[in-house]
């Protein structure tokens, strides 16, 4: 369309552009439950930044159940075929590849604007070496990198992050520090489990809804969010909690379940350990939140665990097979596992690691921070010492505007 001004008799002819937004998309590849709860934070970030800037914001994704319900477009689940180990991941290579081929055949017909990837390494540094080579125009933003800063084995991993990847969202100090040493661009943004546990309900009220009586020691078992941890840690866990309430009768253990496909072999073994448990399917945060103490696999739920004051020990076992390959082959090597004590390095909560990881000495450990007052309010002084080293709340919404100003 043409606008004609007409000044005398001479006219001035201007072109007229409507103003019409492009859509923009945005893609994010992230794998497990972990990921697709961090996923999940960071889409409704975007998806709530991108309405108050008037953006037409499109979210595309490999994740979960969860990412889907903050409104990304799921091209894959891939919270079912993640795994930790060597021989454990064997079962996940076929399936594995194939969300990478569906990842990969849907950024080849439909570029995004930009490419977010969350932590899950193997698949990402591949998605990411893809997406460099095609679209090498196309920003990729790594946030939550993998944790090459702890126990990296291959520096070829690293230096590849590094080369393809525009900017590292950093969610640990040291995770930053390595990352920018080896030539990354890297903001560092806090950890966004900050603004996670903002939003979980206190102690008081979680206590209130489940029943928990001022008197009773409620004790959260966290056994599994992958299927190899049900048979590697499980049993060892709830042996440790028959022992446990063997000598604590007032004890009843709280069971938040992870995925709803776990829920069947779960009951089977609380009848099995004849626990005094309580599986909880819905409003799973109301556990974590009101529990004296927890016994949990290692992962984030760790982190979760600590900003909420709860004591814990962590417990964490592979196949003996893997386990020997990492110790005799690849001499894996690793100063702590559990992103709590990852945080700063220094030991803030017991971490029990393979034959550690004993029912005896889950039990020996878990009634110490039960019954000794002394400990706990070391834990919570420590607790306190950490939450000050992860940033200040407002993670997610840093992130977003990050991401938000590359496209």
């Amino acid at each position: 369309m043409l606008l004609v001004i007409y000044l005398d008799r001479h006219a001035l002819t201007y072109p007229i552009s409507h103003s019409v937004t492009k859509p923009k998309t945005i893609f994010i590849s992230t794998g497990d439950v972990s990921g697709d709860l961090q996923g999940a934070l960071i889409v409704t970030a975007l998806k709530q930044l991108a309405k108050k800037s008037g953006i037409d914001l499109n979210i595309v994704a490999l994740g979960g159940s969860r990412m889907a319900a903050a409104g990304a477009n799921i091209l894959a689940d891939t919270t079912g075929i993640s795994s930790m180990g060597i021989w454990e991941a064997v079962p996940y290579i076929a399936p594995t590849i194939q969300v990478q081929k569906i990842a990969k055949q849907y950024l080849k017909t439909t570029p995004p604007d930009a490419i977010v990837l969350i932590d899950y390494m193997s698949p990402n540094v591949s998605i990411g070496n893809y997406a460099k080579r095609v679209f090498p125009d196309v920003p990729i933003i790594y946030y939550i990198a993998p944790q090459e800063w702890v126990w990296a084995t291959d520096k070829k991993n690293t230096s590849e992050i590094v080369k393809f990847t525009d900017q590292i969202l950093s969610i640990f100090p040291a995770e930053a520090r390595f990352f920018e040493s080896k030539g990354a661009n890297v903001t560092f943004v806090g950890h966004p489990l900050l603004d996670r546990v903002a939003n979980i309900p206190d102690r008081k009220f979680a206590r209130a809804q489940l029943g928990i009586a001022d008197d009773e020691i409620a004790v959260a078992l966290i056994p599994a969010s992958r299927k190899q941890e049900l048979k590697y840690l499980m049993p060892a866990i709830f042996a440790a909690a028959r022992q446990i309430q063997t000598q604590l009768p007032q004890v009843r253990f709280w069971i938040p379940l992870s995925r709803d496909v776990f829920k069947a072999e779960i009951d089977r073994a609380i009848l099995e350990y004849q626990l005094n448990a309580t599986l909880i399917a819905k409003n799973t945060d109301f556990v974590i939140s009101a529990a004296d103490l927890a016994i949990t696999k290692c992962g984030t739920v760790s982190l979760e665990l600590a900003l909420l004051n709860v004591p814990q020990v962590v417990i964490y076992r592979v196949s003996k097979v893997t386990a020997w390959i990492a110790k005799n082959v690849i001499k894996f090597s690793i100063p702590f596992m559990s992103p709590t004590n990852l945080v700063e390095m220094k030991p803030i909560v017991p971490e029990l690691l393979q034959d550690e990881a004993s029912p005896a000495r889950i039990t020996a450990e878990s009634l110490e921070l039960i019954l000794n007052q002394e400990k706990r309010n070391r834990t919570f002084t420590e607790y306190a010492q950490m939450r000050l080293a992860l940033g200040e709340p407002g993670v997610c919404d840093r992130v977003a505007q990050e991401i938000l100003a590359k496209i």
